[in-house]
Parts: C-alpha cells; structure tokens; sequence
C-alpha cells in the first residue's frame, strides 16, 4: 500500500469544526472595513521577488533566510508573498490608483515564510492588511489605531496592549544609525552571533532583539527619540494628542524599530502576554518613501497587518462563540415521490428566504434513520416530507432543539416558521 502523503512541515488545515470561529473573525473583519470606508483589493501569492528585495531589504532575516523563492520555466525569479504591503503598492501604482488620489485599501491572504514552526507562526499564515494612500497627517495614523481597537472589542479579545514610537525620517534614522553603530561597536564582544551579523547591515534591528542577556546593553543604548527630526517629532506629539483625547491607552517604546526597512515616523504594535513568545499580534505604521522607491510619484502611506492565526488563538482563550453554521433545517423525504418533490421544496424554500441553512437528506433510509440523522446535523428543526404529507400538499415540523410539540402544516406556510427560527437564532 501506498505511504499516505502528510502536511507540508509549517503548513496547516482548517477542519470543518475551526472554519466557524474563521467566519466569526473574517465576518468581523468585513464589517469592520465597511463601517469604516476601505476598500477591499486582492493581489496574488507569487510576486518577482525583486519586489520584495527593493522594499523589505536585501539584509533583513526575511529575504536572506525565509522566503520561498523558486525560478519558474521562463527563468524568472518568483517568491510566494511573505507580506502584503509590497504587493499592494506595486498593485496601486500598476493601475494608477495611487498619484494624486486618496486610497483607503484592505486585504487578506495567506503569506509564505519558512521560519521555525511554533505555536502562533507557521510557515502558511494569514494576514489582513490595511494600507492607505494620500495622507500625510498623524491623523490617519491615529485612525487606523482607532480601527485595530475597535476590532478587538467586535472580536471579543481582551488584554492587548498598545505600543509606539517614531523612527524619524530617513536622514534623521541615518544619522541615528551612525551613532547606534558606534556604541555597539565599543561592546561589539557582549552581541551574540545574530547582533554581530546584524551590526553593520540593520543594526536597528539589534534593538528588538530578545537575548536576555544583551538586555542591559540595549537599555543603555542611545535612543532614536534623541535624534528625531523637527517635522517627525511635531507629528509624534500630534499623534499622541490626539490619542490622549480619544482615550486609548498606550505606551512609548523607544526599542520599537519593526523589521522591515520601509517604515519611518510613526510605528506602533499591540502585544499581548498571553501568547508565549508570539507577543505581537497586530503591526504598523508609516512608509512615506515606499512608493516612489518602487518607481511611482512620492506618495505619503500608512498601514497595519495582523495575524489572523493569533487572533483566533486569542479568541479561543477568549471563548468567542463561533459563527452559528448547523443547518436551521434538515428535510427528511421518505419515499421516491417525496424525494422528486422534496427537493423542489428546498429549492423554493431557499428562493423564498435567503439566508435559510437548509440540508436535504440524500441517500435513502427509513425515516427513523432519517430523523437520528437530522438530530446529529445539528438542525434546529426536522422537516418531514412522506407519503401522506405529499398526497395532501402538507409537511410536518418536528423541533429537535425545543421541548415543542411536532405540528403539521400546508407547505406554502412551512416557510413562516422558518422565518421565526432564523429570527430566534439572530436573537440569542
């Protein structure tokens, strides 16, 4: 017998019994979108991997270590997406959505990173994304933190934390830099292997490293704050009024440098405790420059992606209830005639109420059988659809969830009480 072919290392399934706590998060996602105005636009998985060279950074963990990059026939070099923001600017420049105009964007997918496989991070994970294009203000960086908090109270989630800092603009992290590297340099002897790689090709990121014992030595480095220009410091201090006045508690974390060499000014993160060593759930912030280094019309951007892998782990802890998905009706027919006629019925029953979840029995039986099976779906009611309903235009209800006496009605009046079970469920 043939070995059984097993899930790719990092990759995972979503079982039947997981995708209704998916919907409830997708669903809240949506919503949460509409009410504030973003659009939805969807990029594909597989990017020339130049894209994500020129904006993540050729030094960074992600493009020297993680991406699943492969040459196709044509010897093109492709990578599967690690991240959204790239592919969405090179989406809005490609069809002139971005010169002159104000976007507001959202998005969700799989991305691609071949990290080591733990608890919260896989190597297939979810993301949604939002980016907006146009504004230049603190803003809109304070809304899209209005946004992120919203979501976790239409979510259920308790217990996130916010996190900011400004890195500047470009000169002025430059200039930061320089210093950085010279204070590490003097301790370049108490950096474990990875600081030292990183020392001279992203030395910030040294600073989000999590080796307790280098600890000490990032505490006492110089912080970017000294070194912020004019304009970023006014914005920061904008950012952080407004905020103040829209009562979100926050903390300033001068190590807050995020991984991807796009960002400046504004960055922020919403940490949680309760997810071991997988703390970041939500990340984001500004990347004025990102545009016009993909070749279109400098353009000022901000944006946030969140793992949706980590927010349900969240949610689960939580004991959000999951999107109610069992059928509010199972038809049982009994009989070949009942089964031609049954099958009309449910198909005029969907017709006439959208919305209905309605399972029509297949695969013959008794109606004793039929009846366990209708129980064991879950459906709210059973419809019973036998020889003697059909001959007189009728149908009996049998409530399976309700201490309810079974009743017999015409088949044009089967569908208001349908309507008050799909109205009951909306209600609890």
């Amino acid at each position: 017998m043939a070995k059984n072919i097993q899930l790719i290392r990092g990759m995972h399934d979503v079982l039947p019994e997981q995708s209704p706590l998916w919907r409830r998060l997708e669903l809240g996602l949506q919503q949460l979108m509409d009410a504030y105005g973003y659009a939805e636009i969807r990029m594909p998985v597989v990017e020339k991997t130049e894209l994500f060279v020129r904006t993540i950074g050729a030094v960074t963990d992600i493009v020297e270590k993680e991406m699943y990059t492969f040459e196709d026939r044509n010897g093109d070099s492709l990578t599967l997406r690690p991240e959204g923001t790239a592919s969405c600017v090179r989406a809005g420049i490609e069809h002139g959505l971005l010169h002159n105009q104000v976007q507001r964007l959202w998005y969700q997918g799989p991305m691609f990173r071949h990290e080591r496989p733990q608890k919260g991070r896989y190597r297939q994970f979810h993301q949604a994304g939002v980016e907006v294009f146009g504004l230049p203000g603190p803003d809109i960086d304070v809304e899209l933190v209005l946004m992120t908090s919203r979501l976790w109270t239409v979510l259920g989630i308790d217990g996130l934390k916010l996190e900011l800092n400004s890195l500047g603009n470009g000169s002025a992290r430059e200039t930061y830099r320089r210093h950085l590297v010279a204070y590490l340099q003097d301790h370049e002897d108490k950096l474990d292997e990875d600081s030292q790689r990183r020392l001279h090709t992203n030395p910030l990121r040294i600073l989000d490293s999590k080796n307790p014992a280098m600890q000490s030595l990032i505490a006492a480095a110089p912080q970017l704050s000294e070194h912020l220009d004019a304009e970023s410091a006014e914005h920061f201090a904008r950012l952080r009024e407004l905020l103040d006045a829209a009562g979100i508690v926050y903390t300033i974390n001068p190590r807050l440098v995020r991984g991807l060499d796009y960002y400046q000014k504004t960055v922020f993160e919403w940490v949680t405790e309760r997810l071991g060593a997988q703390a970041t759930v939500c990340a984001g912030g500004r990347y004025d420059g990102l545009v016009e280094q993909l070749g279109g019309r400098s353009t000022p951007a901000a944006g946030f992606a969140m793992g949706l892998e980590r927010l349900l782990a969240l949610m689960e802890k939580d004991r959000v209830a999951p999107v109610a998905l069992q059928p509010h009706a199972y038809l049982v027919m009994v009989g070949e005639q009942a089964l031609s006629s049954g099958l009309m019925l449910g198909e005029r029953l969907r017709d006439q109420l959208p919305g209905l979840r309605l399972l029509n029995h297949c695969g013959g039986g008794s109606l004793k059988n039929q009846i366990k099976r209708a129980d064991k779906s879950g459906a709210l009611v059973a419809l019973i659809l036998g020889e003697d309903e059909l001959a007189r235009g009728q149908i009996s209800v049998k409530y399976l969830r309700r201490q309810q006496e079974q009743q017999t009605v015409k088949q044009q009046d089967v569908a208001d009480i349908l309507t008050e079970l799909m109205t009951s469920e909306g209600d609890e």
